[in-house]
């Protein structure tokens, strides 16, 4: 079964994992994230990440984990959007070239249920 929790967008972290998770359009940041985003907004000195060769085979592996689900998140608002466009008779062409594929391709991974 899917994991269909909420998760920052921009660090992966699950909702419980965080104080306050804000909604965007097919996106979702985390407060620890917009207090990084107000340092670097008001020129103060910002943490610097640990390159990965610095992190542990534990701490990339939980990186790797919190990535993968939160692109679900993204797969979803995508698809809502290409049903709409759908919706308005947008030609998978369109779509296709938007996503930077060929309309079969957009057909093939969008189409579903049409």
């Amino acid at each position: 079964m899917p994991d269909t929790a909420l998760r920052c967008s921009f660090c992966g972290k699950d909702k419980s994992e965080v104080e306050r998770l804000i909604a965007g359009p097919a996106v979702f940041i985390c407060n620890e994230c917009v207090g990084l985003c107000e340092q670097v907004l008001s020129d103060q000195p910002t943490p610097s990440f640990p390159p990965l060769d610095g992190k542990s085979d534990e701490e990339l592996l939980a990186d790797v984990a919190r990535l993968h689900l939160s692109r679900g998140q993204l797969e979803t608002a995508v698809q809502q959007r290409v049903q709409h466009l759908r919706s308005r008779s947008v030609t998978w062409a369109r779509i296709g070239e938007a996503l930077g594929m060929s309309r079969q391709s957009a057909w093939e991974r969008f189409s579903g249920e049409e």
